[in-house]
């Protein structure tokens, strides 16, 4: 009796934790670079960046602004979480990148050329479990070498509605 119990408890469970597996994050919203707590390494960073992150699975757009050593930079970038190659232009380069899920945290491959040489990066964006951190891990690799980048982003809340103007 008691393990025909079991059994069904397990069966019912079943679907319950395959629907809490395919449940992905959401990184929409507005992002601000915290570079007090970003480590650039060897390839330093901006000094600003904004991201504004629109996110329907599998659809993600991310809209970039920031300022640093190379002057203003604004440019919107968009892919697919499904698997497929996009192709996205920043600056003169053009990125060819692919993206896919690692349990909850958004893994994406992509290459481009710097200087005649092929440059590959893996990047892991993690959110963090108050969905206030957003915290991407990059590694570079190319003929020039490796290294590594660690950029975190903190989330900005959104503008309050002015409030309704009281009639006398």
């Amino acid at each position: 009796m008691i393990r025909k119990l079991l059994s069904l408890t397990f069966l019912m469970a079943l679907p319950l934790v395959s629907v809490f597996a395919q449940q992905k994050t959401d990184y929409s919203g507005t992002w601000k670079l915290n570079v007090a707590k970003s480590d650039f390494g060897v390839l330093g960073g901006p000094d600003s960046r904004t991201d504004v992150i629109t996110h329907k699975d599998p659809s993600l757009s991310d809209n970039v602004t920031a300022e640093g050593a190379q002057g203003k930079q604004q440019y919107t970038v968009n892919y697919t979480t499904d698997g497929k190659e996009v192709v996205n232009k920043i600056g003169p380069r053009e990125v060819k990148s692919t993206l896919k899920w690692e349990g909850s945290d958004l893994v994406i491959s992509s290459k481009f050329l710097y200087n005649d040489a092929e440059v590959n990066a893996r990047a892991s964006w993690a959110l963090s479990p108050d969905g206030k951190t957003l915290t991407i891990t990059v590694h570079f690799a190319s003929s020039l070498g490796e290294t590594d980048q660690k950029i975190v982003y903190d989330k900005q809340e959104s503008a309050a509605a002015p409030a309704p103007a009281k009639t006398p």
